[in-house]
């Protein structure tokens, strides 16, 4: 190529790099604004619920509302605002939501990744991603109208609308995400660990089970947590199948509350500026604090897991 194309083409070359060094600046400074953005909008509704929540215990003692077992902002006389009732209703439907969904996300997780493949795998596990996505509101009619009758009917109790009914949808609602994660957990685990597996005699499903499973324990374990994580902040479903009786939970089958149905329940019948109305953004407090927690914990364990593949 003579000298006058070589300069030719490094004239040309030069507005290009230009180009793209400009484009490369301008998609960084789009990403942290992005970023920053949804920092401060996250801080903003953090600062927003204490502002309004701490304005509780102006006439709320603080030890009566994170240790009271009864919650009635209506009662004639002296209102209750106890934390318990609500508190305990949300983290026992989401834990035995979490007994029936976990072994079976587990093992749904597992069958997707280590025995089906090509078209079937792609199939199932774009289905599991589907049913992440259907609305709450039908799987709450579903309760209402199939689950409760038959669990009525099956345990001989006066209402369906229950702790049992409550947690099996719940249940039902954190298997795609147990699976789906899971599922990439099981799959960065590196393959040389099944060769090693199958060369010393093991089968598929002892290697699944005794190679493949332990070695993505961080990554299952995020699975866990972000299933936790989605029980425990469903509202729709779970209002429309509890009962929504902001009661102590002894059994099975006794109607209950959640605290994302009494916010959902109450906010629009409190006065404005009351205790009552300023305890449900305390409410929200707390159910922030555990979402967040729940989120921290699984953000740690899926970038161990990530990391103890690529040291």
């Amino acid at each position: 190529m003579s000298g006058t194309s070589l300069q030719a083409v490094a004239g040309t070359g030069q507005p290009r790099r230009r180009s793209r060094k400009l484009t490369d600046r301008a998609a960084g400074v789009v990403f942290w604004v992005s970023a920053l953005l949804s920092a401060v909008v996250l801080l903003g509704i953090l600062l927003f619920l204490l502002l309004y929540g701490v304005r509780t215990f102006r006439e709320v003692p603080v030890f009566r509302f994170l240790f009271g077992t009864v919650w009635n902002p209506d009662a004639y006389g002296v209102s209750s605002f106890g934390l318990i009732p609500l508190l305990l209703g949300s983290l026992l439907s989401t834990a035995i939501a979490l007994i029936i969904a976990v072994p079976l996300g587990i093992a749904s997780a597992i069958l997707i990744s280590e025995r089906l493949k090509g078209w079937v795998r792609v199939t199932a596990k774009t289905l599991v991603e589907l049913f992440a996505g259907f609305p709450s509101v039908v799987l709450g009619f579903f309760g209402l109208v199939i689950l409760a009758p038959f669990i009525a009917h099956l345990f001989h109790v006066p209402s369906g609308l229950n702790l049992l009914n409550a947690s099996l949808l719940l249940g039902l609602m954190s298997l795609p995400t147990i699976i789906s994660v899971s599922d990439d957990a099981l799959r960065v685990v590196p393959h040389s660990y099944r060769e090693g597996a199958y060369a010393l005699g093991a089968t598929p499903w002892t290697t699944a089970f005794r190679i493949v499973l332990p070695a993505a324990k961080s990554g299952i374990l995020a699975a866990v947590m972000l299933g936790f994580g989605r029980a425990v902040g469903e509202t729709m479903a779970v209002m429309m199948v509890a009962g929504n009786a902001p009661l102590m939970p002894h059994s099975l089958f006794q109607p209950f509350r959640t605290i994302t149905s009494t916010i959902a329940i109450e906010l629009g019948e409190s006065a404005f500026g009351s205790a009552h109305y300023y305890s449900l953004f305390a409410l929200g407090f707390v159910l922030f604090l555990i979402a967040l927690g729940t989120n921290l914990v699984a953000e740690s364990l899926m970038r161990r897991a990530k990391r103890s593949f690529t040291l």
